[in-house]
């Protein structure tokens, strides 16, 4: 039985490349980047080239990549960096109830702290609405955190108008964006934002690996306490190995981004062709096209997400309920609830599809097939 990997938003494979390229680190670069010697400014040039390849991606200059155990620290950095940085000009944040909970519990533990926040509804389609976030703006906020594009169902939020509004307004900017690197084109001069959040396990680079972006001149206290690396923004010897992993990744990526999307957006029509011509009856979570290419999240009404996952998994297709950091609670998505409702069969019946690295059409014809055959089977 052909196994298919269909759950690339929670992780994706490491691209042979990558792991040659660590591999090539690990057995012949061992210094530490702090250290004076040669073995040490070996590893810092290395560092450095990496870093370079990062800032270049964003079109972000050097100095303004911090390297990270991966999203979720970046995350947490550059929101509890900044609001603490800034508590003094005001406690209100602002982000939205779609948010990866690396974001949502990061903002529930400010709350603790006294800091207010605003959780920005969505509509059904998962976007905020600019209104809500302007008329939720007070002289009082200093952080508003907005994903980029949801890991759930892969909505993309209108970053460029969150930044217009902010344009006069002293609230530093952040965005979740480690499901849309790698995929969609980012410019951070471009989108107006002050701080950035990446991972690189998420575009086919190793696990426990990623950067925060923080534009020059904004005010971040530092979470990780000891050395003065990073430019004394995060202690800890740096992680060599996969930072060039991350930064092989990265160029791999920025090489087949073409590429990767209209093969992506492709494989999501020819999936819902295939289950409307098998008579199966289906909901879309989201958009088809105004959203990430890979992420696909549909509602098959009269059937259950569990025995789905698990009929799904017996067939070789790995597919997911959601977000994978929640994917063993019995908890409906948070993403889903503030969509549709927390009465909406929607919460007990959708699965993400998600698409990339080594995925062929063909496989997607099958797993389309096999889907299909499962939904009969179990509503009928």
């Amino acid at each position: 039985m052909e196994r298919i990997y269909l759950d690339h938003a929670a992780t994706s494979p490491v691209h042979p490349e990558v792991i040659d390229k660590m591999m090539g680190i690990l057995q012949e670069q061992y210094g530490n980047p702090s250290s004076i010697h040669s073995y040490g400014r070996e590893a810092r040039r290395i560092l450095d080239e990496a870093r370079m390849v990062m800032a270049k991606s964003i079109g972000a200059n050097f100095n303004e990549i911090i390297f990270t155990s991966g999203g979720t620290e970046a995350d947490n950095m550059a929101i509890i960096g900044a609001a603490h940085a800034m508590k003094e000009k005001g406690k209100h944040i602002i982000t939205s109830s779609i948010e990866h909970h690396a974001v949502l519990h990061t903002c529930q533990a400010l709350e603790n702290e006294g800091f207010k926040v605003t959780y920005l509804p969505v509509d059904e389609h998962g976007l905020i609405s600019l209104e809500d976030l302007k008329s939720s703006l007070t002289d009082e906020t200093i952080v508003v955190s907005i994903i980029y594009g949801n890991n759930e169902v892969g909505t993309i939020q209108p970053i460029k108008g969150i930044n217009e509004l902010l344009y006069d307004h002293q609230a530093v900017f952040h965005t979740d964006a480690v499901q849309a690197y790698g995929i969609e084109d980012i410019n951070v001069n471009e989108l107006g934002v002050d701080l950035l959040s990446v991972s690189s396990h998420k575009i086919n680079g190793p696990k426990g690996v990623g950067f925060l972006y923080a534009r020059e001149g904004v005010s971040l206290l530092p979470r990780a306490l000891g050395g003065e690396q990073e430019r004394k923004r995060r202690a800890g010897t740096e992680n060599v190995a996969s930072i060039v992993g991350f930064a092989e990744a990265v160029k791999i990526a920025e090489e087949t981004k073409v590429q990767k999307g209209e093969a992506c957006q492709q494989y999501k029509h020819v999936f819902l062709q295939i289950l409307s011509e098998k008579g199966i009856d289906y909901r879309l979570n989201g958009f088809l096209d105004e959203s990430l290419p890979h992420v696909l999240n549909l509602s098959f009404p009269g059937t259950d997400v569990e025995a789905m996952l698990v009929n799904l998994d017996l067939e070789g297709i790995a597919a997911s309920s959601g977000s994978a950091c929640t994917a063993g609670s019995i908890e409906p998505s948070h993403v889903l609830v503030a969509m549709f409702g927390n009465h909406s069969e929607r919460l007990r019946n959708s699965i993400r599809y998600s698409f990339g690295l080594n995925n062929t059409l063909d496989q997607i014809k099958l797993a389309a097939e096999k889907t299909a055959a499962i939904i009969h089977r179990l509503t009928n």
